[in-house]
């Protein structure tokens, strides 16, 4: 450390750091630095409470009614959401396709059941697998897949 006129001289190596002396001691302060200063200001003032005065008996039955109502509300939309999503779902069925005297017929590869097709078939070709969105009905003991749509078709089936 050398002394000039009346204020010390310091080297970086007198002060230990790198490339830059500090701001205090004449350096610049570095964008880093300065945004460090800015976040430790920000979160400071954001960890600081005001004080607040003591809420009466009938302010905070307020606030508990006004929570549970709310709470209450959003359980009420989130229902309605799950319900209105899953009954708009169709059955699907995939299986082989195939002709019987009466129309086609389709067996489903989960449950092994053979379901006559109805409804709209025009996209159906017999001896394809293919997978089929609509609704299953029971008419008379013969199991019924209403067919609103052919949602793939993989080919001719595999004996």
């Amino acid at each position: 450390m050398g002394e000039k006129g009346d204020e010390p001289v310091y080297s970086q190596q007198d002060l230990g750091v790198g490339n830059e002396i500090p701001a205090h001691l004449g350096g610049r302060v570095t964008r880093k630095r300065f945004l460090s200063g800015v976040l430790i200001a920000v979160l400071g003032l954001a960890a600081a409470k005001p004080a607040a005065a003591e809420q009466s008996i009938n302010a905070q039955a307020t606030n508990i009614i006004i929570g549970i109502v709310v709470v209450a509300a959003a359980i009420g939309v989130v229902a309605t959401l799950l319900v209105l999503h899953y009954s708009k779902k169709k059955d699907t069925i995939t299986g082989c396709v195939h002709t019987e005297t009466n129309g086609m017929s389709v067996t489903d590869e989960k449950d092994k059941q053979n379901y006559a097709l109805s409804g709209s078939t025009m996209a159906v070709k017999p001896g394809d697998r293919v997978t089929l969105r609509g609704k299953r009905k029971n008419s008379g003991g013969t199991p019924v897949f209403e067919t609103q749509k052919v949602t793939k078709d993989f080919g001719a089936c595999q004996p």
